[in-house]
């Protein structure tokens, strides 16, 4: 039996959309796995180094909620950061340049795959170690409060969509800032990202609770479950948790059900998982299920989604061109990004 603020999986038949919005979605999926299988190429061309952690697979909740937000807005990730900055308008260009440690990288090459940050597109970072941006997105959706309350500023409440796995559930800044946020009625959304596994980790073997958005209840806020390979479902959810966020009811909590396609990083050999596992999620593919949705209903003609694949694929080949020809950082400057710096624009 369902919790009252608990919602359940639905299909793609029971939404509507129209062509224009459609597209925008399939576009920034589709952006976001080609960017990623590139990633892959390069990481194993020995182009990137270090840790690279890829979505694939988990498209449908980046777009989902993401799209849903203003530019005004904020959104806070985890290392597996790259397309979540891609939804929230960081181009191409500068996030594989920050993969390739370029200067023209969004964190001018020191970041790498797990630290993007663009202050200019209110995106709050990728962080290495699990749990680590929770804070932060608290943090964000204070200020957002207090800006509005407190120093009068004019304008809508600014929303923070804050970014984190299943794994990082069970760990304590998931539980005070959950506590936080309700007490304070602060605008933010948590997006659990439920690939099923957190590292080698099974999730039904490491949660006394599985159905994690249950969890939600014991601190004030609804919960909510989304199929997290349906991005009209996310969609969904998603404006209405802004909406209530906006307008000063508080956070929501939503646990999208996902799967990564690939292994943990670019590292793991992924050999814990069934191949029966990864196929059934497999042929549920994001972005699969939204083009023949929008063929079948006749939303939109193949020939356009065609082209807007061929559109992409020009874009991520024109950021490795970026990205190879980019200045590597000089080493003059191996101090300069320790301390703050308001001459600065990254």
């Amino acid at each position: 039996m369902k919790e009252e603020n608990s919602i359940p999986l639905f299909s793609y038949q029971e939404n509507t959309i129209d062509a224009a919005e459609a597209l925008m979605l399939y576009r920034d999926m589709v952006l976001g796995r080609s960017f990623e299988d590139m990633c892959a190429q390069m990481y194993y061309r020995g182009k990137m180094f270090g840790f690279v952690h890829l979505y694939n697979g988990q498209e449908a909740i980046s777009t989902g909620i993401i799209k849903s937000l203003s530019i005004d807005d904020y959104v806070c990730s985890t290392y597996r950061d790259h397309v979540h900055a891609l939804s929230k308008g960081v181009p191409a260009n500068e996030i594989m340049a920050e993969l390739f440690g370029k200067e023209t990288g969004c964190s001018r090459g020191r970041g790498g795959s797990m630290h993007i940050f663009s202050s200019k597109y209110n995106f709050l970072g990728g962080f290495a170690f699990i749990g680590e941006g929770i804070p932060i997105a608290t943090g964000a959706a204070f200020q957002s409060i207090y800006k509005n309350q407190v120093l009068q500023h004019p304008g809508d409440i600014a929303v923070t969509a804050c970014f984190f796995g299943d794994g990082t559930t069970n760990n304590g800044q998931f539980f005070e800032c959950l506590n936080m946020a309700v007490l304070w009625k602060l605008p933010i959304i948590f997006v659990i990202e439920n690939n099923q596994w957190a590292i080698g980790m099974a999730h039904h073997r490491s949660s006394s609770t599985p159905e994690i958005h249950k969890k939600a209840f014991a601190f004030g806020l609804p919960g909510i479950e989304v199929d997290g390979m349906n991005v009209l479902a996310i969609r969904k959810v998603a404006k209405e948790a802004i909406n209530r966020a906006r307008q000063g009811e508080g956070p929501t909590l939503i646990e999208a059900l996902t799967y990564r396609f690939r292994g943990h990083s670019l590292a793991d050999p992924d050999e814990l998982r069934s191949s029966d596992e990864k196929q059934a999620w497999i042929i549920r593919d994001p972005i699969n299920q939204l083009r023949n949705y929008l063929l079948s209903n006749n939303i939109v003609e193949s020939k356009v989604l065609e082209s807007i694949e061929d559109e992409i694929k020009l874009e991520i080949n024109a950021s490795i061109n970026f990205a190879l020809s980019s200045p590597e950082p000089d080493l003059k400057d191996l101090k300069r990004y320790l301390f703050t710096d308001s001459n600065l624009d990254i």
